[in-house]
């Protein structure tokens, strides 16, 4: 369980990140781009950067979102997946607003399993059941590079540790 804050309060979510080293676990996510569901073999041979987060209608969040687009859209072999909870038309709302075209919004909205797998989703507080701020990345291997579970949730991830993580 790890112990983070929001807004300062502490917080616990069900569990921890995975190990680097470690295969990263499977999911099952819904797209939102047309509702289908997606796995990590979809993704397959693939670097990946798993963007965590509560909800991409917080300003925090929605940046990570744009950063992760902008700083990830140069790197071969790369693809970004933002992840929350948000309903997929939020999501894809956002992002067509935004102009964003070098992300992968997909939703742990149905069962919360992937929340679980990756040991992000919140016990507690304010946001209890959302995913709390965390990345994950993933070589083209599927192993598990990099991860930060972000301490505090009103913060931003650290997008050159994560995308150095890369190199």
């Amino acid at each position: 369980m790890a112990k983070v804050t929001l807004g300062g309060t502490p917080v616990t979510t069900v569990g921890e990140l995975p190990n680097v080293g470690d295969s990263a676990p499977d999911f099952k996510l819904t797209a939102s781009s047309d509702m289908s569901t997606k796995s990590l073999s979809d993704f397959e041979g693939h670097r990946l950067v798993l963007n965590i987060f509560p909800s991409v209608d917080t300003g925090v969040c929605a940046q990570s979102v744009r950063t992760f687009n902008e700083k990830a859209s140069g790197l071969d072999n790369t693809k970004v997946l933002c992840i929350s909870k948000d309903l997929p038309f939020a999501m894809e709302r956002f992002c067509a607003s935004e102009g964003l075209e070098n992300v992968v919004n997909l939703t742990d909205y149905k069962d919360g399993n992937f929340g679980k797998a990756y040991g992000v989703t919140f016990n507690d507080g304010a946001f209890e059941s959302l995913l709390s701020r965390a990345v994950v990345v993933v070589d083209a291997n599927g192993k598990v590079v990099h991860t930060e579970q972000v301490p505090e949730t009103g913060e931003e991830p650290n997008y050159e540790d994560a995308l150095n993580a890369l190199s």
